[in-house]
């Protein structure tokens, strides 16, 4: 592989490691963190743990469908 895919590779696993963690604080332990505790400034609010993920679902199934969808035939 080239120095260019090496390099694009080591960034999406870094930004997934990066979203895994956030992800991962947020849903498992801010409920056990008080709530006017400082930690709560870096999150958004609870019920987006479950909107975006849903969101991002629809579009990625979206973009798969799109992608796989066969072209009318002409006669």
């Amino acid at each position: 592989a080239t120095a260019v895919d090496q390099a694009v590779g080591m960034s999406l696993v870094v930004f997934s490691l990066v979203l895994f963690t956030y992800y991962s604080v947020w849903v498992i332990v801010l409920p056990f963190v008080a709530r006017d505790h400082i930690l709560h400034n870096y999150f958004l609010p609870r019920e987006y743990s479950v909107i975006l993920p849903g969101v991002a679902a629809i579009v990625v199934l979206i973009c798969i469908l799109w992608k796989n969808r066969k072209p009318k035939k002409v006669d």
